[in-house]
């Protein structure tokens, strides 16, 4: 299963990396990955227009989770990527210049969002 990870750099910059979560337990039908510890559950909806400038993922590691309408993602000027519904982002980028977030076509949005740490 593909997870998104939005990390940062030795630069100070944030990055995007492909991570693929190993799927180890199970068999047949049903495959599962190991648990991780979750310290929290929230779930958002974002309506309208939306642009948050560079920004930390607030200090909490945090599994993202689309479950309608789209999001995009600048860890750069140049690197921006947009993601729909299945969609499963990591942050990692508890320090440094961090990540954008814009509505796409100012639709809604619901989310889920898992904190880790």
């Amino acid at each position: 299963m593909k997870v998104t990870r939005i990390y940062t750099g030795s630069d100070g910059n944030a990055r995007f990396e492909d991570v693929e979560i190993t799927l180890d337990i199970g068999g047949g039908a049903i495959q599962r990955s190991r648990p991780s510890k979750a310290t929290g559950v929230f779930f958002s909806i974002t309506d309208g227009p939306f642009f948050k400038d560079y920004h930390n993922t607030n200090l909490h590691r945090q599994y993202i989770i689309i479950l309608e309408g789209e999001v995009e993602v600048g860890v750069s000027e140049d690197d921006k990527r947009r993601f729909g519904p299945g969609s499963v982002l990591l942050l990692e980028d508890t320090s440094g210049r961090g990540h954008t977030t814009r509505s796409v076509n100012d639709q809604l949005r619901k989310e889920v969002f898992i904190t880790l740490d």
